[in-house]
């Protein structure tokens, strides 16, 4: 059996599987057809040798594909229409699988609400068993944050909205956090630090004379002490971080996982394509030009 031959089969093997991963993604045949499509044409070009887990590695595939599709639809929904609606399954196999699953249109209707990053780990976690170190790096977060990602969707999904009490302290943690970066008092970063928080830079950001990866409270205090003087307390994609805004354009932004009352990560995004899917409002008022309506990306 030639190379050609074999993935062929593997990949058919795992086309219902890739599909229902798709539906429970996007809740349309015709994108589901488009991005199953969309992953053989990718994987055709690959060199497979190395890929102990075919059947893992195409899921990681499609999971891609739809979280592009589903930021493409979200940034495209700016018309009267409302909602995107899940359509209907009339194939008997995914019929089958769906019930097996537990899954219906009613579930559907809830994914829709969610931001792209938290449908796919909650998906792919949730109802395909994906760990959460494989789901990281599609969304482009640590490994606690697509956690998060998922265990916000869950009490999404469960009805159980984040608390209002939980989102004001964030706040606070946050605008605490920048003051006194601001003002260099190190002192003030490390009460709101965690001891073991985790600071990670893009490419885009070490490009721009950031480190990659500073561990520890003290080490993170002293990377912002003086720092944060263009940075504004923001919802990033529905969540509380901070938007670095230089010119009316938002330059860098700042993804927070919070432990407990503290920052237990910070993640710097400056690549302009990944700024590009982003939804950022800048909460504060203290700069004269910030982005001062919400937007999903800069202009």
């Amino acid at each position: 059996m030639t190379e050609e031959n074999f993935l062929t089969e593997q990949f058919e093997a795992s086309r219902d599987h890739l599909r229902a991963v798709a539906y429970r993604m996007l809740g349309s045949r015709a994108e589901v057809d488009d991005a199953v499509q969309e992953a053989w044409l990718r994987v055709s070009r690959y060199d497979l040798s190395d890929i102990a887990n075919l059947r893992g590695w195409l899921t990681t595939v499609v999971a891609r594909i739809c979280l592009d599709m589903l930021r493409a639809r979200k940034s495209r929904r700016e018309d009267p229409m409302g909602p995107h609606v899940p359509e209907p399954v009339d194939d008997t196999r995914e019929r089958e699988a769906e019930m097996a699953d537990s899954v219906g249109a009613a579930l559907l209707v809830v994914l829709e609400t969610l931001q792209p990053a938290e449908r796919l780990a909650f998906v792919l976690h949730d109802m395909f068993a994906v760990p959460f170190e494989e789901i990281a790096p599609i969304v482009g977060r640590s490994v606690d944050a697509s956690r998060q990602l998922a265990s916000r969707a869950r009490r999404r999904v469960q009805g159980a909205p984040v608390p209002e009490t939980d989102r004001t302290q964030q706040r606070r943690i946050v605008d605490a956090f920048l003051k006194a970066s601001r003002e260099g008092n190190f002192e003030g970063l490390l009460a709101v630090l965690d001891p073991d928080v985790v600071f990670r830079a893009d490419q885009a950001a070490v490009r721009l004379g950031s480190l990659a990866e500073v561990r520890g409270a003290e080490a993170v205090a002293q990377l912002y002490k003086g720092r944060a003087r263009t940075a504004h307390t923001a919802l990033v994609d529905g969540e509380l971080g901070a938007a670095v805004v230089l010119g009316g354009q938002l330059r860098i932004a700042l993804r927070v996982t919070f432990v407990g009352e503290r920052i237990g990560a910070i993640e710097a995004v400056a690549d302009a394509d990944d700024i590009a899917t982003m939804e950022v409002e800048v909460l504060d008022g203290s700069d004269p030009d910030p982005l001062s309506r919400k937007q999903p990306h800069a202009q």
